[in-house]
């Protein structure tokens, strides 16, 4: 058993280093949870536990760093709230494999989009807080809370993309802006699984002291090395997820 949650730290501290940087640590941590043999509501709700520490401490360090949008996450935080909860109480009911081939079909967008725009996410080309923007926010909000809530894996990568294509923001305040936004959807998700039951609290809080060092020690490269360390390390964790999903869609 202690080796068994040695394991799954190691993975949890490698997945939230990089989930600090480009998102997408839940395609590292979920599958370790699953492969030795914890079951996957209750994996899916102990990752929410280890995640809150890791999420945490990413985004204290990125509001230090003042590389967060505050006026624009207070009108996207309530609908990020409200599709998390929405998102876990339907995967308590139904079957994921639907939303895996989805998943895979956007990603691969995302990812070919994120090579072949040289400029993507290099300036921050945000225009201001107008109607058009607090809505698509609040969209986008509420669509990858739920998603986080429903799966997970690969949401911190879709709010990045979507903060830097939707709205304008650099590659930088992007990964602030996602962090902030999946810490609030991590913790929603986590009361509620654990309302219903689906947390083992004995390997998920081990699992999220070694997700916060994780987070912290990602964090600091991230905002140091900004864009050039981001982007690249997002192209080669959205390959890496859509392989994954694939193979799994395949057996």
């Amino acid at each position: 058993m202690e080796m068994k949650i040695l394991y799954i730290c190691f993975f949890g501290f490698l997945a939230q280093f990089v989930d600090s940087i480009a998102g997408g640590g839940g395609l590292i941590s979920i599958p370790a949870l699953f492969a030795f043999g914890v079951p996957p509501h209750f994996a899916l709700g102990t990752n929410k536990l280890g995640a809150i520490f890791g999420t945490l401490s990413s985004s204290v360090k990125f509001i230090k760093s003042k590389k967060v949008h505050f006026p624009m996450l207070k009108y996207m935080i309530p609908c990020t709230v409200i599709g998390a909860i929405l998102g876990v109480n339907t995967v308590l009911m139904i079957d994921q494999k639907i939303l895996n081939t989805i998943v895979v079909i956007l990603l691969f967008v995302v990812c070919l989009y994120t090579i072949f725009k040289k400029d993507l996410g290099s300036k921050d080309n945000f225009s201001g807080m107008n109607k058009r923007n607090i809505m698509i926010g609040g969209c986008i909000a509420f669509i990858l809370g739920f998603y986080d809530g429903f799966f997970g894996p690969g949401a911190g990568s879709f709010l990045i993309f979507s903060f830097i294509t939707f709205l304008g923001f650099d590659f930088l305040i992007s990964c602030g802006n996602a962090k902030i936004l999946n810490t609030t959807s991590v913790i929603t998700s986590f009361f509620v699984f654990a309302i219903n039951g689906k947390v083992i609290y004995s390997i998920g809080i081990p699992l999220g002291i070694c997700m916060m060092l994780g987070a912290l020690l990602g964090t600091n490269l991230a905002i140091t090395n900004g864009r050039k360390l981001i982007k690249p390390i997002f192209i080669i964790i959205s390959i890496a997820f859509m392989a994954k999903i694939s193979f799994t869609i395949i057996h």
